[in-house]
Order: structure tokens, then sequence, then C-alpha cells
């Protein structure tokens, strides 16, 4: 008799490993301006994102970087309270690109993380996929 399995959608806890492991192999000069940024899963963005994103479908965000990127971070205002640099990744639309493109998840993972380290240096769209492409 074979013993029944059942398979389950990664947890957040599983995805944000995955967003670990891909932070990880991000390589030097990068590395060493990462330890401190926040890595959140969440479902999906709430609607003030959205909103702010100028985005009605949910699904459509599957990452997103806030805070200062590295050459903006001096010259705070007075008052103003710095902010972590955090990387959010929306879990259940992650998902569903992995279902439609048939990517694996730890591929997919890694391009939106490494995407959203790009936003944190200020990277071009080219300099992303260079710096992706040595990741992965």
């Amino acid at each position: 008799m074979t013993e029944k399995t059942e398979t389950f959608a990664p947890s957040a806890e599983q995805m944000e490993a995955l967003a670990r492991a891909a932070l990880a192999r991000i390589p030097e000069p990068f590395a060493g301006h990462l330890p401190d940024i926040v890595l959140i899963v969440e479902d999906f963005a709430d609607e003030t994102i959205l909103r702010e994103m100028g985005m009605e479908d949910p699904f459509e965000l599957t990452g997103l970087y806030s805070g200062r990127p590295v050459g903006e971070k001096e010259g705070f205002a007075i008052g103003e309270i710095p902010q972590p640099d955090t990387i959010h990744l929306y879990r259940v639309p992650l998902l569903a690109e992995w279902v439609e493109t048939g990517v694996s998840l730890e591929a997919l993972v890694t391009h939106v993380v490494v995407h959203e380290v790009g936003h944190h240096f200020g990277l071009s769209d080219d300099d992303m996929h260079a710096l992706e492409d040595s990741v992965a």
C-alpha cells in the first residue's frame, strides 16, 4: 500500500527562508550593506501600498523595497527618524506567478529579492540583471 502524501503551498516562513538564502548569495560589495535589511513576507500588499503604486490588482505586486537607497543615506532632516530598509515579498502573487510561469519558486524569489536589493542600491535594470546572474 502506498502512503498518501500531501503537498501544500510554501508558508510565509518557508518563503522567507528562500529569500534569506537568496540574500546570502549576493556578492560583495553589495552584501556588506545588507545585514540590516528587514525582510517581511505577507500574503498581499495592503490597499495603501497598492494605491500608492497605482495598482488595482493585488496580484501585480510580488515585492517592494522601502527605505532610502544606499547613496541617499546621509543628510536626514532634523527630527526625521530613519526607517529601516525593508524588502516586502508578497506570497500569494509570487505563488500565482510560480504556477503560471513554471519557473522554480527558488528562482522566482531570488529574482524578486535581487530586484528589490537593486532598488536599495539605486541600480539600473541592466545592473540588476547582472547582479541576478551572479546570484543564480
